[in-house]
């Protein structure tokens, strides 16, 4: 017998979970709950949000304290102030998740960085590069880089260049696509 099949609508996912000490603080289903908490100001309202059970939430929220050693929320009873708030812990494990998560995405969906992974790139004029002139923006920033022939000017976010750590004279590459010129930079291990 020979079993065939078809790999359609495939696509890559990743999870990410907070740990401390390797033990798993939070991942995708606790930070709903955190945010649902945070937006209600209420912990039933948030377990309702998300789809939870109440017992099943203070059993999450007691659990994560615990792992971190620090309060995520706290109650208030009483008065027109009560209500299940976040704690300053876990306002910064909400951003902390976020930040990862959007980083993590940003791996992914980097088509350079899968083609320095030995992935298919789609973008194939990949052009050798040296950065001349770096105007910082707010959120924006201009880089000029020279190739052989000319100097190409690509726009690209604040926080790339930061991330690339781009300063004139770095050796670069300059990726071509249909509307955009990316700019892209080897990884340097320093010891």
């Amino acid at each position: 017998m020979i079993l065939t099949f078809e790999m359609r609508d495939m696509e890559t996912r990743t999870k990410v979970w907070i740990t401390e000490d390797g033990k798993p603080v939070m991942g995708e289903g606790k930070v709903a709950l955190l945010k649902a908490i945070d937006e209600e100001g209420s912990l039933r309202k948030a377990c309702s949000k998300v789809g939870v059970s109440y017992k099943h939430a203070w059993l999450v929220l007691n659990k994560m304290s615990e792992r971190l050693g620090k309060d995520v929320v706290v109650t208030v009873r009483g008065g027109k102030a009560q209500g299940t708030f976040l704690t300053d812990a876990g306002r910064r494990l909400i951003k902390e998740y976020d930040m990862s998560k959007q980083l993590l995405n940003e791996t992914m969906h980097d088509e350079t960085l899968r083609e320095d992974l030995g992935l298919h790139l789609s973008a194939r004029n990949r052009i050798p590069a040296k950065v001349i002139e770096v105007e910082k923006g707010d959120v924006a920033s201009r880089i000029k880089v020279s190739i052989e022939a000319a100097v190409l000017s690509s726009l690209i976010t604040s926080e790339a260049v930061e991330k690339l750590d781009l300063k004139e004279g770095d050796e670069v590459f300059a990726v071509i696509k249909s509307t955009e010129v990316l700019i892209g930079k080897k990884a340097v291990t320093r010891e």
